[in-house]
């Protein structure tokens, strides 16, 4: 399973981005996908997923701030994020947890390439 990401940009603080993550491949189901991310110096921690039910979790530092959804039928998750702050800035990387129902069957996890989001002052 590939992750395609896109959405990123530069915003000035107060401002919106709204993240794609597209999973590709044959014969897969997808379970959680969200996205986690890093900056220049700091951990990788999680920004938010969301799994088959719906469910979502988020980071503390979210507060509020951003949703994600996604679309089964596109494989496709979304990460809504308003009131965007300087501190968001990072690399997001989109990420996935899937299964391979084949012989023999497979979990895994996939990730993305990191898409770059910078907030100005």
């Amino acid at each position: 399973v590939q992750l395609q990401a896109s959405g990123g940009g530069l915003v000035q603080a107060g401002g919106s981005l709204r993240l794609s993550c597209t999973a590709s491949g044959s014969t897969f189901r997808l379970n959680s996908i969200g996205w986690y991310r890093q900056a220049p110096g700091k951990q990788r921690e999680l920004v938010a997923d969301i799994n088959r039910g719906g469910v979502s979790k988020y980071g503390d530092f979210v507060k509020g701030r951003f949703t994600i959804s996604r679309d089964d039928g596109k494989n496709t998750a979304y990460l809504q994020m308003n009131s965007l702050k300087p501190e968001d800035t990072a690399v997001y990387l989109c990420n996935a947890d899937w299964n391979y129902f084949g012989d023999p069957p497979v979990a895994a996890r996939s990730w993305g390439q990191g898409t770059q989001v910078t907030v100005s002052s």
